[in-house]
């Protein structure tokens, strides 16, 4: 299987910013969907943003406009430009990879993001 490595979390102050990275080790293929999905104590699992290879985004409404996910298919690696952080940001984050195409769904070890006021 996959390894998903994830970078770029940590601990930032309400206003700051981060930039969270997830190498895959395997290719990212134009049929593979990668995503960034966010995990608060006592809550569900949820999508953060997802883009495909024709570079279609999706964002969860509490983060649009201050989220901006990417890819660098050559790196093997999706970004996620965090701006404007709130507390309820607080969350473990979780890199996805997923490609129907080739029966492959992974999920990274999650990266913790604590946002302080």
């Amino acid at each position: 299987q996959a390894r998903l490595v994830e970078s770029g979390g940590g601990s930032v102050q309400a206003g700051g910013s981060l930039r969270l990275s997830c190498a895959a080790s395997i290719r990212i293929f134009s049929t593979t969907v990668m995503g960034w999905y966010r995990q608060a104590p006592g809550k569900q699992r949820e999508q953060v943003a997802t883009i495909t290879s024709a570079n279609t985004t999706n964002y969860a409404d509490s983060v649009k406009g201050r989220f901006t996910i990417s890819r660098d298919n050559a790196k093997n690696t999706v970004y996620l430009q965090m701006n404007s952080l709130k507390p309820e940001d607080t969350a473990v984050y979780y890199c996805r990879y997923s490609d129907r195409t080739y029966g492959a769904d992974y999920w990274g070890q999650g990266t913790l993001v604590t946002v302080s006021s």
